[in-house]
C-alpha cells in the first residue's frame, strides 16, 4: 500500500540524526588546510529535537505506569490465589490477557474526545489508514519480509500476533501457576531474569552486537534484584511450603522467564515501527497490537478452559464477592502494565525496558 506524501515526509524528518559530523564546530578546514568560518545554520532540526524530547518523556511515563501496575497486579494475584483460595491459574491468565482487547476501543474513545470537531466516520477512516501505513512501514523496514507479506499485510499481522501470543501465553501461564508454588521473593527474582534472556535473544533476532557494557549492566541489574529479594528474607510466610513444590515453582518460572524474554524480542522484531517513527504513531500502533493480542486470546485460547474443567485439573468457577472485586483490580492493573510496557519497548528496546523495570 502506498503511503501519503506527507506521512513519508514526516517520518523522514523524524528519523534524522540528532548529531551530524560537524555539529558544534564554528569552523571547518578546506582542501588546502585553511580554516574557514561556517556561515550556514546548524543542521539540527527543531522538529527532531522536540520529537525526541516527547519520546523520552513518554517512555518515562510508561515506565512509571508499568512499575506501579505490575506491583498492584502481583499483590492482588497472590492474595486471590493464596488467601482467598481462588486458585485458577489458566482462567486468571485468560481473563487478564483477554482484557487487553479493550485497549483499542479505549484508545479510539480518547481520540474521539480529543478530536470532537471531526466526524466519527472520518476519524475512524483516518485512524485505520494510520494503522495500515504503520504496518507497511514495518514490512518495508524488515529486509527478511517476503513479497507476499507486503502484498497481504493483514495475514502477516495475524501470523505475528499468533506467534507472539503463544510465547506470551506460555510465559504468563507459568507465572500464574508458580504464584501458588513458590515464594514471592523467588517469583520476583527469577521472573525478572527475563532481562538477561531478552538481551540473549536480541543478539540473533535483532542483530545486536554483544557489548561488554550492556552485558555488565544486565548482570548488575539481575544481581541487584536477587539481593533485594533474598537480602532480608525474614518473613516466615515466605518460608512456607515444601521444598519440592518450591523447587518445581522455581523451575516453572525459570521457563517462563526465558519465554517472556523471547516474547519481548519477538514483539520488537515483528510488530514495532522502525526507529525514527514518531512517538504518537508508535503509541497508537502499540496499543492496537496489544488489543489484537487480547482479541486473539479471547477468541482462541478459551478452548483449554472446558478441557481443564472436564479433566479436573482446573474446575471452572465464577468468582464472587471479594474475589471478584480483587480480580477486577488485578485485570485492570495487568491491562495497564501490558499496554504501557509494550509502548516502552516500542519507544526504546526490550533490554532497556526489562532492565528499567527491574
Amino acid at each position: 500500500m502506498s503511503r501519503p506524501p506527507s506521512t513519508v515526509r514526516d517520518e523522514v524528518q523524524s528519523s534524522e540524526p540528532l548529531l551530524d559530523a560537524e555539529r558544534g564546530r564554528s569552523t571547518r578546514v578546506d582542501g588546502e588546510g585553511n580554516s574557514v568560518r561556517r556561515a550556514e545554520f546548524r543542521s539540527r532540526s527543531p522538529v527532531t529535537v522536540q520529537n525526541n524530547r516527547n519520546r523520552y518523556a513518554l517512555a518515562a511515563l510508561m515506565l512509571v505506569l508499568s512499575l506501579g501496575s505490575f506491583v498492584l497486579q502481583t499483590e492482588t494475584a497472590q492474595y486471590i490465589q493464596r488467601d482467598l483460595g481462588w486458585n485458577k491459574a489458566y482462567c486468571m491468565m485468560y481473563l487478564t490477557h483477554g482484557s487487553w482487547a479493550f485497549l483499542w476501543p479505549a484508545q479510539l474513545l480518547v481520540l474521539r474526545i480529543r478530536k470532537r470537531q471531526i466526524p466519527f466516520k472520518n476519524l475512524l477512516r483516518s485512524h485505520v489508514s494510520l494503522l495500515r501505513s504503520t504496518l507497511d512501514m514495518i514490512l518495508q523496514a524488515d529486509r527478511s519480509s517476503h513479497p507476499q507479506d507486503v502484498a497481504h499485510p493483514f495475514y502477516y499481522l495475524l501470523r505475528c500476533i499468533a506467534l507472539v501470543t503463544t510465547a506470551l501465553t506460555i510465559a504468563g501461564s507459568t507465572w500464574y501457576i508458580a504464584v501458588n508454588l513458590t515464594t514471592p521473593s523467588d517469583l520476583t527474582a527469577i521472573y525478572n531474569c527475563s532481562a538477561f534472556f531478552a538481551y540473549a535473544f536480541s543478539i540473533p533476532l535483532l542483530r545486536e552486537k554483544p557489548q561488554a557494557d550492556k552485558i555488565i549492566s544486565v548482570m548488575i541489574a539481575v544481581v541487584g534484584v536477587l539481593v533485594v529479594a533474598y537480602g532480608d528474607n525474614t518473613n516466615k510466610q515466605e518460608q512456607d511450603g515444601s521444598a519440592s513444590t518450591r523447587l518445581g515453582g522455581n523451575m516453572l518460572i525459570g521457563v517462563g522467564s526465558v519465554l517472556y524474554g523471547l516474547y519481548e524480542v519477538l514483539y520488537k522484531k515483528l510488530l514495532c515501527p522502525p526507529s525514527g517513527t514518531s512517538s504518537g504513531r508508535s503509541v497508537i500502533f502499540s496499543n492496537t497490537v496489544c488489543a489484537c493480542i487480547g482479541a486473539f486470546t479471547l477468541l482462541i485460547l478459551w478452548i483449554p478452559l472446558p478441557l481443564l474443567h472436564w479433566t479436573g485439573w482446573e474446575t471452572f468457577e465464577i468468582p464472587t464477592g471479594e474475589t471478584a472485586k480483587l480480580l477486577s483490580i488485578s485485570i485492570f492493573a495487568n491491562a495497564v502494565f501490558s499496554g504501557s510496557f509494550l509502548i516502552l519497548i516500542s519507544l526504546t528496546s526490550p533490554v532497556l525496558s526489562s532492565v528499567a523495570a527491574l
